[in-house]
């Protein structure tokens, strides 16, 4: 089975951050989970708020747990907001489904784990975190 390795998540953060930069993004914070949840690579920029980190971490992590991308499950909380407030409440704040953390697949199609920033709107958060899985050439979709 494979599995998100550390190098590929260094690669995946790495690509993330410089991608904020070259936008021109406020200061990100930067959460890489594996297929378990599990925190395997973290960055919070300089100036970045305190907040940023749990923010990135939610929402990456929601997206292991469900298997799709944040903007999704922000689609599908619309029109069930119970069970997704039930969801948030039962993973002890965990669980963030909001833009900005897409998954982490092999070529095939595997779940290797996810990629979620905060820091920007969630389309910015969105697109440096499409940025960093690119860059480690895996796909998140």
């Amino acid at each position: 089975m494979p599995q998100l390795t550390l190098a590929d998540a260094q690669r995946i953060l790495s690509a993330a951050l410089d991608a904020a930069r070259a936008a021109n993004h406020k200061p990100m914070a930067i959460a890489v989970l594996d297929e378990a949840g599990h925190l395997k690579a973290f960055a919070r920029e300089d100036g970045a708020s305190m907040f940023r980190f749990d923010v990135a971490l939610a929402k990456a992590w929601g997206v292991v747990g469900m298997g799709v991308s944040s903007r999704q499950l922000a689609h599908r909380a619309v029109d069930n907001p119970n069970f997704f407030v039930s969801l948030a409440a039962t993973s002890q704040g965990r669980f963030l489904p909001q833009t900005g953390a897409v998954p982490i697949r092999t070529l095939d199609g595997e779940l290797l784990g996810a990629v979620g920033a905060s820091g920007g709107t969630g389309d910015e958060d969105e697109q440096i975190c499409m940025a960093g899985v690119r860059a480690a050439q895996l796909r998140f979709d």
